[in-house]
């Protein structure tokens, strides 16, 4: 690839976003670029004493229908398309007096603001750009000749070459800002495809799109030999994409994910009733809990699977205070994240320098919609996201004993954390704490063997007489297909059972839960997740 520079002659500035314009374009006049530009962006280059010229002199057409049509005009297009060393392109820009633009600069109607603040339909109509993308699309096709820059990130590299060339730009630096053009008006028509499937409650769109904006290069991805990246889209929900990191290391793909995966499920968990906390390892929640406060959560979360928490995530869904930092600081953690912390939190977390604490402001919605999405060979699946709660649920009673008081808030408790755990899933919990979690086996009875030999494993860490999985209740992700999944719970010592229900043999399953006294509930709801 050859330099290729092209020296900037002409500039047209149509922006929404006015950071840095003024310094900006009193730099390219300082490079003796003649300045272009549209309605509001006019008026603020010219009320900081520059030349300017309004498109409108340029097209010979004044701006119109409340400025709808203002670029889209061969003069303007003819100035961007037109390939310099080519003669008829030459010709015909001399035959209609089409000057050329060698710089274009613009950044988009804030579409994505508007819908994130709850405007109505009719305004978020107004908020899309149709000029700006048409001309952002057309100079980066003619990026041998024309730089386009979409955002003010990079009015600095634009300005470095000037400064570098004698005025002039790089094929290399039109090329990469070609790219991210590209890339800028893909993602914008994805927000507005996606905002206007919502609104018709399209479920399957004919085409889906996807678009996000670079949060952060990632080192590697899963493993050493993969290459990440992390990148937010226009849904603005609360958590590792949104949170504030006030210390630590950068986060890695495996954190992030973890981090999220905590986050979501400590939002199960309404602040205003309890404290909560959850502790997760590899995508699994390997220990979950409320208390009265978040030190007592915290511990008891902690002592479900002390071994896994080790190096874990935790989440919390009240502002973390000095007595839970000085607990999770005795052990090894990755990441904390917690709507707030205190001051005297924060400054006890910063003498652990690696240990990573983010602030997200808020706890996610988990009843709010949204759409998931996961890449499979050739294609993507995409799904609502699973917002269905417990407290939206119906338990029905299915079993002759119905739960006691104290086994249906464990009962409910149990539900919410299966959620997010891995399927097939068993939870076993008592006192608002896991006591037993099974995560992600092929058969359900594995599962609950395997929640019923951690609790063992912890019952000997605690000395405690007996596993805590003694006494308590078991939720399942999905319905037990047969008897023996249930069986296996009630020999851990399970003495009431939630399950969605819907097997085709319930009536089996049911039998044998009266045979052992067992209180069982049907939610019809099933938590699947893969």
């Amino acid at each position: 690839m050859t330099d290729h520079p092209r020296r900037v002659t002409r500039a047209l500035l149509s922006v929404s976003d006015k950071t840095g314009l003024i310094e900006f374009a009193k730099a390219l006049a300082a490079h003796d670029v003649e300045l272009v530009s549209t309605g509001g962006t006019a008026k603020a280059i010219a009320a900081a004493g520059l030349k300017v010229k309004d498109v409108s002199d340029l097209t010979g057409f004044p701006e119109m229908m409340d400025g709808r049509v203002k670029t889209l005009h061969p003069k303007v297009h003819g100035g961007l398309l037109a390939i310099r060393d080519n003669k008829e392109h030459a010709e015909a820009m001399k035959a209609h007096g089409i000057a050329p633009i060698d710089l274009l600069v613009v950044n988009l109607y804030p579409f994505e603001a508007t819908v994130d603040k709850g405007a109505g339909f009719e305004d978020c109509i107004e908020n899309i750009d149709i000029g700006g993308p048409a001309m952002i699309r057309a100079a980066a096709k003619n990026h041998d000749d024309v730089a386009v820059v979409v955002e003010a990130g990079d009015y600095k590299a634009v300005l470095d070459e000037l400064a570098a060339n004698s005025g002039a730009t790089t094929l290399k630096l039109r090329r990469r800002l070609a790219a991210k053009a590209y890339a800028r008006t893909a993602a914008y028509d994805a927000a507005i495809s996606n905002w206007f499937n919502r609104q018709l409650e399209i479920d399957a769109p004919d085409f889906r799109a996807f678009g996000g904006r670079l949060i952060q290069s990632l080192r590697y991805g899963e493993n050493p030999h993969q290459t990440a990246a992390f990148y937010a889209t226009p849904d603005k929900r609360p958590g590792v994409s949104t949170a504030r990191q006030l210390q630590g290391k950068e986060l890695s793909y495996n954190n992030i994910n973890d981090t999220d995966a905590a986050y979501e499920c400590i939002g199960e968990f309404d602040t205003k009733r309890t404290a909560a906390c959850v502790i997760v390892k590899h995508a699994n929640p390997c220990g979950v809990a409320e208390g009265a406060n978040l030190v007592e959560a915290y511990r008891k979360a902690l002592a479900c699977d002390s071994t896994s928490a080790f190096g874990g995530i935790i989440a919390m869904n009240r502002a973390l205070d000095a007595d839970t930092a000085r607990e999770i600081t005795k052990i090894f953690t990755e990441v904390i994240i917690a709507p707030d912390a205190t001051e005297e939190a924060i400054a006890i977390i910063g003498g652990k320098k690696n240990l990573r604490l983010l602030l997200a402001g808020s706890l996610p919605d988990p009843r709010a919609p949204g759409l998931t999405a996961k890449t499979v060979a050739g294609g993507l699946l995409v799904q609502s996201r699973d917002n269905a709660v417990v407290d939206d649920m119906i338990f029905k009673v299915v079993t002759k004993r119905a739960p006691t008081d104290a086994e249906m808030r464990d009962l409910k408790f149990a539900f919410r954390v299966a959620k997010h755990v891995k399927s097939n899933t068993i939870i076993y919990a008592k006192d608002l704490a896991t006591v037993g979690i099974g995560a992600g086996q092929m058969s359900r009875v594995d599962s609950a063997r395997i929640a019923a030999r951690k609790a063992q494993d912890a019952a000997n860490e605690l000395k405690l007489a007996e596993p805590l999985t003694k006494g308590s209740v078991v939720a399942s992700d999905a319905f037990f297909p047969f008897a023996d999944g249930m069986l296996a719970c009630i020999e851990a010592g399970a003495t009431a059972v939630v399950q969605p229900g819907g097997s085709m043999r319930d009536d089996e399953v049911i039998k044998a839960a009266d045979e052992h006294g067992i209180a069982m509930v049907f939610t019809g709801t099933r938590h699947f997740r893969h």
